[in-house]
């Protein structure tokens, strides 16, 4: 069972200099680099983003390696570093796979406690060379099964709708043994690993079907627990969730500040008025639940389910509402395709099943302070 107090020192809620001068940097490279427009011509093409911009933000401005540790190539700052970079890319819709690589795969691989994989893979992740993904990670019973070969080790079965599973250079798998769960690096090839691609709802973050078809693969660890790593994605998640609603929120505001109706503004009439600052509202509790979240990756603390999965509820529930009157406030542009609005809608549609739904998120916060007797996942 968990305390119900916060253990987190409130002045670790708060924005340092130092990140909010990465926030300054990344909205303006965001603004400059990967419009909505940007965002829908890279949607088409083979990998789904730009690989260049991608190379840029680990190279120019080290994203990819702020919460890795000096000591595997990265930064060394902290995942309240790399939160501010994920809100940004999603108040940017950015399309590339940094929550698949940078965040669950390398908290998989760091949290392994396996020097040697951490060694091998961690840095070509900071700096921008290889992609990552997970897969099995969710599955109380894991579709992938490991067998020794020789001297080493086989993947065998299927995972679906893995992030980014068709294009990543890495996948980390949770697989069963017969000592039980345990997690795997597999490099995928094309004629023991078949990827297909699915059909998804938000196009901006591809998924996969992914098949181990005797795949080789390396022991990472000794142990199949995810339970952090996964923590560490719904936190992620919650930060992007909360760039994209602080997106929506101001879009519509400036916008029905121009829109004229009776001769005046649409802002000024008070019913307008009261659904913005409801959104306004949502979205300050949401900042909230983000920030607690990010401090217990940061600091590593046992309250992480508990505030995982708060963020987790809260920030899906504030990003489906803001984009919603995202829609509705901008009148009949708000339904073309050629307005931004609906590729935030779908963003927020698949977010908030992603890491389970707000109802998954309240059962296990239920389980984890006590309220019923059945185990929290």
């Amino acid at each position: 069972m968990h305390h119900r107090h916060p253990d987190i020192d409130p002045q670790l809620l708060s924005e340092t200099e130092e990140q909010r001068e990465l926030r300054t940097v990344l909205r303006d490279f965001f603004t400059e680099e990967s419009g909505p427009e940007d965002v829908r011509k890279h949607l088409a093409t083979p990998r789904g983003h730009d690989e260049k911009l991608w190379a840029r933000l680990a190279g120019e401005i080290g994203v990819h390696g702020l919460a890795i540790p000096e000591e595997f190539g990265g930064s060394g700052f902290t995942f309240a570093e790399l939160a501010v970079a994920l809100e940004e890319s999603g108040r940017a819709l950015y399309c590339a796979p940094l929550l698949p690589t940078v965040v669950l795969a390398a908290h998989a691989l760091l949290d392994s406690g396996d020097q040697q994989a951490c060694a091998r893979y961690l840095p070509r992740i900071a700096d921008g060379t290889l992609t990552a993904t997970v897969a099995g990670f969710e599955e109380a019973d894991p579709g992938v099964a490991a067998e020794r070969s020789g001297p080493g080790w086989v993947l065998r079965g299927a995972a679906d709708f893995v992030l980014d599973g068709a294009g990543a250079d890495l996948i980390v798998v949770r697989a069963e043994t017969t000592e039980g769960a345990r997690l795997f690096a597999c490099e995928p090839a094309g004629d023991t690993c078949p990827r297909t691609p699915r059909r998804v709802l938000d196009e901006t973050r591809r998924q996969a079907l992914v098949e181990f078809r005797g795949a080789p693969a390396t022991p990472v660890g000794e142990s199949g627990e995810v339970t952090a790593a996964l923590d560490a994605g719904r936190a992620a998640l919650a930060a992007e969730q909360v760039g994209g609603s602080g997106h929506a929120l101001d879009a519509t505001v400036e916008f029905v500040a121009q829109r004229q109706q009776f001769g005046r503004p649409i802002g000024s009439f008070q019913a307008v008025k009261h659904r913005l600052a409801d959104v306004l509202v949502a979205l300050e509790a949401a900042r909230s639940a983000s920030a607690y979240a990010t401090a217990c990756v940061a600091l590593a603390s046992p309250q992480l389910p508990v505030a995982a999965s708060a963020a987790a509820a809260v920030c899906s529930e504030t990003y489906r509402l803001a984009t919603a009157e995202y829609v509705q406030l901008h009148g009949g542009i708000g339904f073309t395709w050629e307005h931004p609005a609906h590729l935030y809608v779908r963003r927020a549609r698949s977010s908030e099943v992603l890491f389970g739904t707000s109802d998954h998120h309240r059962t296990r916060l239920a389980e984890l302070v006590g309220l019923t007797t059945r185990p929290a996942a």
